[in-house]
């Protein structure tokens, strides 16, 4: 199906060029799919996460900035973030570089910022939502899941703009469009954990295992993420608390992304879900979403 084609600005992140090369592969088959098309701002840089804005918040700020300064160099209302934590850092940056306290920084940012959006919102917007809706090919039928959208996307409100805090529906709405059954839960915002994982392996397993057990609690067949620092820490947690992965009972973590191209039966998607520590194919092939 051919769409008017959108084109927006688009920062990707370090880590969708490294360990989250499987997210990064889905994103560009679906916005391609959708008729969007993502340009690269010029010579981006790290936005500073996960501990620069604990360590050297000023740095941190302008580290963010010098993206949004290189944003503001191309023709396009919308910037398009696919990590919330980046999206985070972006949207904190903004914040404060307008704020009362933006004499403190070296770096001015002109007027005409795009505006920031995190992906997963984006593309849960109506005119998307249709074009999503109107592409499903195979509808995800029996797939029903939760959706964990962690704790960077939304907080704090006043810098992320964020309306719905405590109980977010972009990917909701996705996952409805293409078929499935979002089941409400509670832990939508809990932190798992992000890069505690090196520092605090105990405090993220701690974490990470709450979310994993409600999610089974709730009768979730598999868990849906917009984050990779979230799907790899979810998707790894088998691994270091089992002797056997195989008999543990562990759910799939996917990436919006995957679902939506899944749905429109795009070719190439499953070459990322090999990736996963926790195989998703076995449930999408008994619900007829993979030959």
């Amino acid at each position: 199906m051919e769409w008017e084609k959108r084109k927006c600005s688009y920062y990707p992140g370090c880590s969708l060029q490294g360990t989250a090369k499987d997210y990064a592969r889905s994103i560009g088959l679906v916005l391609d799919a959708l008729g969007i098309e993502a340009v690269e701002i010029p010579d981006w840089n790290c936005c500073g996460a996960t501990a620069a804005h604990s360590i050297a918040p000023k740095t941190a700020v302008t580290l963010a900035g010098r993206n949004l300064l290189s944003a503001s160099a191309l023709p396009y209302k919308e910037l398009l973030v696919p990590c919330p934590l980046c999206f985070n850092r972006l949207k904190a940056a903004l914040f404060a570089l307008h704020g009362e306290n933006k004499g403190r920084y070296d770096l001015t940012l002109p007027e005409g910022i795009p505006q920031i959006f995190d992906l997963a919102d984006f593309l849960a917007q109506g005119e998307f939502l249709d074009r999503i809706t109107q592409g499903v090919r195979h509808p995800l039928k029996g797939l029903e899941v939760v959706c964990y959208y962690g704790c960077m996307a939304v907080r704090p409100p006043e810098v992320t703009g964020a309306r719905e805090v405590e109980d977010p529906q972009s990917m909701d709405r996705i996952v409805s469009a293409l078929g499935g059954r979002p089941i409400p839960w509670p832990y939508k915002t809990d932190c798992c954990g992000a890069s505690h994982a090196l520092a605090r392996r105990d405090l993220e397993e701690e974490l990470v295992q709450k979310i994993l057990h409600k999610a089974l609690r709730s009768g979730a067949k598999a868990i849906v993420v917009s984050c990779q620092m979230c799907q790899a820490n979810l998707d790894m947690y088998p691994l270091r608390a089992y002797k056997d992965p195989a008999k543990a009972r562990a759910l799939p973590v996917l990436y919006f992304t995957e679902l939506i191209g899944l749905a429109l039966g795009l070719k190439g998607i499953e070459q990322g879900l090999k990736q996963h520590f926790v195989d998703p194919r076995p449930l999408l092939r008994e619900l007829g979403l993979l030959p």
